[in-house]
Order: C-alpha cells, then structure tokens, then sequence
C-alpha cells in the first residue's frame, strides 16, 4: 500500500503534469456540506429513485445548463443525489462530438502518470479548495462555476446551504472506462445504501 501511494498519490491531490482544460472526459463528483440531505432523498415506489426536492431541482437545472455557458462541454451521465452529484463533464474543443471520445479521454490520457482508480473507491483525485484561482475554460472553474450558482439560489430556499470546499475527479482513460462510469452513476439511486457518501459525515 505504501508503494501504491508512494507512487500515486499527489500531495496536492491533483495530477500536476495534466492540464485540465485539455480535451478529455471527467468523472466529477461534488458532496454537500457534511454531506447533508440538501437535494432529496431516495424513495422505493418500485424501484429506488432519486426523489429531487426544490434544491435538487435547482442542482439538475444548473448542470444540464453548464454546455450553454462552456460551448466546448458535453455532459455524460449525471445524477443528483441526496448529498451529491455525480457526473461526466467531456471538453472536446475539437468539436467533433462524442464520436472523438476515445481520442479524447483514451489515447490522450494514456501518455500520463494516472492514479490508479476505481469509481468506487475512496481514492478519486481530490482538488484543492474553491478558493483557488482557476485558470479560465478548465475542470476546477467549471465546477467552481456551478458550485456558485447552485450556492446563490440554494440558499434563497435554505440559508445554511453549502458545498465541501472540494470536489473529487478522475480523468476517464478508455471508451470502457467511460461505459463503466456511465453505468455506476445510473445505477447510484439503486445502490444508495451501499455507497460511501451514504449518510452524513461527522
């Protein structure tokens, strides 16, 4: 295990030789503050589904908006969970659709030192807090981005609503990656129960 950290993790957490506004897709995940229940909760009606409330809806609304403000961006799956939100983001500048996939998040990512990840796992590259100057069109503004609106008209329904001051994602390296990713997070409201941001955190 130490090797593997030794020679995978980042102290910063972040992959220092990629540059995130490069083509490629993005596994993001963003949790509320202490991971509480902001955007709803799961329901059985007759299988688990994800039951969005006001704030939730807001959260939906402003991530299915975010190619119309980043041209460049194509969304994957997404979904909005009662603590987070899991979601691809693809920037493909080349604007040749998701048939450039493989290029994109495959071949591309390929010639870099990746972290070993599992979309399941607690090892997902961690970004440094919102405060951070984001260089303009990359992963960290996009989603500081979102964060802030989301936060802005959150809080006209709660007042105490917040994010973590971080988010967590994994560049896609392969087209089977990127199914497996795409399954993981249409399955999320099945398997609530058994995920590990289930809860709240202390």
């Amino acid at each position: 295990m130490d090797k593997f950290q030794n020679k995978y993790r980042i102290p910063s957490a972040r992959l220092q030789s990629w540059d995130y506004g490069s083509n490629g897709a993005y596994f993001i995940t963003i949790c509320s503050g202490h991971r509480e229940h902001y955007f709803g909760e799961i329901v059985k009606i007759h299988v688990p589904t994800m039951q969005l409330n006001e704030i939730g809806k807001l959260a939906e609304q402003f991530w299915m908006e975010i190619p119309n403000h980043f041209p460049f961006i194509e969304l994957g799956n997404f979904v909005v969970m009662p603590n987070h939100v899991h979601g691809i983001l693809i920037i493909n500048k080349n604007g040749n659709g998701m048939a450039g996939l493989a290029g994109l998040a495959g071949s591309a990512v390929l010639g870099v030192e990746t972290p070993k990840l599992g979309v399941s796992t607690d090892n997902e590259n961690r970004t440094a807090a919102a405060t951070k100057k984001w260089k303009p069109n990359t992963i960290g503004s996009i989603v500081n981005q979102y964060k802030r609106i989301c936060t802005i008209n959150a809080r006209k329904i709660h007042a105490g609503f917040e994010w973590q001051s971080r988010f967590w994602d994994h560049i896609i390296r392969d087209s089977a990656e990127f199914e497996r990713i795409q399954d993981y997070i249409a399955d999320n409201p099945l398997k609530w129960k058994e995920d590990k941001f289930y809860g709240k955190s202390s």
